[in-house]
């Protein structure tokens, strides 16, 4: 079977065409960069790990932030943030939606400590030494739980002595 020969195509006229699904993704991408400078812009202190925009939709931009303190933070400047969307989007968007998402700001790749260490030897000695840190820590512990249980009344005393004798053991 014959191929039938066809001219390549620009890949700069598909992204400059004004429809599709690559134009429309494309408009998209630009506006939520646009969006997402405007935010930065009025709010500078926020770091760029503790929010991103998610979306948006008819007049509405969604902002998903990493912890409940930061969300308030832009809740100070929402009403700065809408009139410079206003102004900047000429009424495109109108309105802010800040939603608290922590889960979406985990790391969904490997972590470093995922990663098989390249050198055997040098691993296992590190862990020896780090066992013996962790018995002189565990025998000084035991140590302060017993001076401080010296001066505490019944029922902590009891206790305190517990978590020594806990921590004394370890180290042996």
């Amino acid at each position: 079977m014959a191929r039938k020969p066809k001219a390549p195509i620009n890949m700069s006229s598909l992204l400059k065409s004004t429809t599709g699904t690559l134009a429309q993704i494309q408009e998209k991408t630009n506006s939520l960069t646009i969006l997402a400078n405007i935010v930065r812009h009025i709010c500078p202190d926020l770091p760029a790990d503790a929010w991103h925009i998610a979306n948006s939709r008819d007049d509405i931009l969604i902002v998903d932030v990493k912890s409940p303190a930061w969300g308030q933070r832009l809740q100070f400047e929402r009403n700065n943030i809408c009139n410079a969307l206003i102004e900047q989007t000429h009424g495109q968007f109108q309105r802010i939606e800040i939603k608290i998402n922590p889960q979406s700001f985990r790391q969904s790749r490997t972590n470093l400590f995922d990663k098989k260490p390249q050198n055997t030897i040098s691993q296992t000695s590190k862990s020896s030494d780090e066992n013996n840190i962790n018995t002189v820590n565990n025998a000084i512990t035991a140590q302060q739980f017993l001076e401080v249980a010296k001066k505490a009344p019944k029922g902590l005393k009891e206790k305190l002595e517990k978590l020594a004798k806990v921590a004394g053991n370890k180290h042996i």
